[in-house]
């Protein structure tokens, strides 16, 4: 078999040109669970506030690739042993940690499907793809699941300064403009090291990683979590959760085959088998917008208006604040509202309601970020530096915010 054509370079906007590094990575990438990325945004709604931000979880997982062929190598170089399997099981798990995601990335998981996270999604993709890879994906698993022997291994992929953040911040950055997020992905993985399979930074890495976590504090309210971002997600939710309580009373909605297929079942994480998985592999956002555009027309009130406002981007008006809504308040908003509207208490819910979001950008509990020093000794982060912020930042903040249409303001 030829197989010269699949060790392919990929031009990136952020670090260049990204190789593949084998064969078997040339397949999942090929793979149509793969491919399918590149039809799910990175960033949900998010263009909604910065417009540049249309890329990709394939663009991410590329990325992520790319960064850990760097840590292999440089980690490597200071003596690490990681042997050709476990370098192999790293590009796996790194590659296919957001295969799971579903259309605009998080809004599946609190609508149509029920209590069932895209990392559980996407080690059940990686079981599915072990199996037609005859166990070529066992290690990769093991990884991913935080299972295998040499703890550093898991750090990489998922910990509090690891593979996924370095690209992600790094890319949503450029993509939407703000400045604040760019952070040296190439400094801080050049600064890693393992003592006693645990991954450490170098002492001369400290301010590089200050910067890092300060990035994610800001990217977090800036971007993740900016106002109009968090209400467009919150309608769309709205919108598939709607959808699907119409389905349920007997109601003929609109909707591709996959589509049809959560809207009519109750997609828990008991029942998420094969043929669950198959379904969910056919949804990408493309599914979700088709509908959106057809369900702007329907006879439901909620339906057709959310539909049309996040079509249109007239978005509900939402307003943080430093301490919780009262009910009193929320009530009395939604009640104007059913006045207005001829509605009941239940369908003005999806149009005045009320949450929190929290901003954690550094937490100790994780196992932290420990800094070593020349002479062998070993300190958290927080220990270790005279940035007085950063104690701040391994603190929740949390925000509370009310959503409701600007025409009762």
């Amino acid at each position: 078999m030829n197989t010269n054509n699949k060790l392919k370079i990929f031009n990136d906007p952020i670090y260049g040109f990204i190789t593949i590094p084998n064969t078997l990575i040339f397949d999942l990438i090929a793979h149509k669970y793969f491919q399918r990325l590149r039809r799910i945004s990175q960033m949900g709604l998010s263009y909604l506030v910065y417009p540049g931000a249309h890329h990709t979880r394939f663009h991410h997982a590329l990325g992520c690739l790319h960064l850990m062929q760097n840590a292999v190598r440089i980690l490597r170089f200071k003596g690490v042993q990681i042997s050709d399997a476990e370098e192999n099981g790293l590009y796996i798990a790194i590659l296919l940690h957001d295969i799971g995601h579903g259309p605009f990335s998080h809004a599946m998981e609190h609508s149509i499907v029920e209590n069932i996270s895209h990392e559980v999604i996407s080690l059940k993709f990686m079981e599915a793809l072990n199996i037609e890879f005859e166990g070529a994906l066992d290690m990769a698993i093991s990884m991913f699941k935080g299972a295998y022997s040499r703890k550093f291994f898991g750090q990489l992929i998922s910990g509090q300064l690891d593979i996924d953040r370095s690209d992600y911040l790094k890319r949503d950055s450029f993509y939407t403009g703000v400045s604040e997020g760019n952070i040296n992905s190439e400094r801080l993985i050049s600064m890693m090291n393992v003592v006693d399979d645990e991954l450490v930074i170098e002492e001369k890495g400290i301010y590089s990683i200050e910067k890092f976590l300060t990035a994610r504090r800001l990217m977090y309210w800036q971007v993740y979590l900016h106002k109009t971002s968090l209400v467009a997600e919150q309608m769309i939710i709205r919108i598939l959760k709607r959808a699907k309580e119409l389905t349920h009373k007997g109601v003929k909605l609109e909707a591709s085959s996959a589509l049809s297929f959560f809207l009519n079942s109750s997609s828990k994480q008991e029942n998420f088998d094969k043929s669950t998985l198959n379904q969910f592999s056919l949804l990408d956002d493309y599914d979700v917008m088709s509908a959106l555009k057809s369900w702007q027309f329907h006879d439901d009130f909620v339906l057709s208006h959310l539909s049309e406002m996040i079509l249109n981007r007239i978005l509900l008006k939402i307003k943080f604040k430093s301490k919780s809504i009262s009910d009193s308040k929320v009530e009395s908003i939604k009640q104007d509202f059913m006045l207005e509207y001829t509605l009941d208490a239940h369908e003005a819910s999806y149009f005045v309601f009320n949450g929190h979001v929290e901003n954690l950008a550094y937490n100790p509990k994780q196992g932290g970020l420990k800094i070593l020093y020349k002479n062998g000794k070993i300190k958290d982060i927080i220990k270790a530096s005279d940035h007085l912020s950063l104690k701040v930042l391994s603190k929740t903040v949390t925000k509370h915010y009310i959503c409701f249409p600007k025409d009762i303001l």
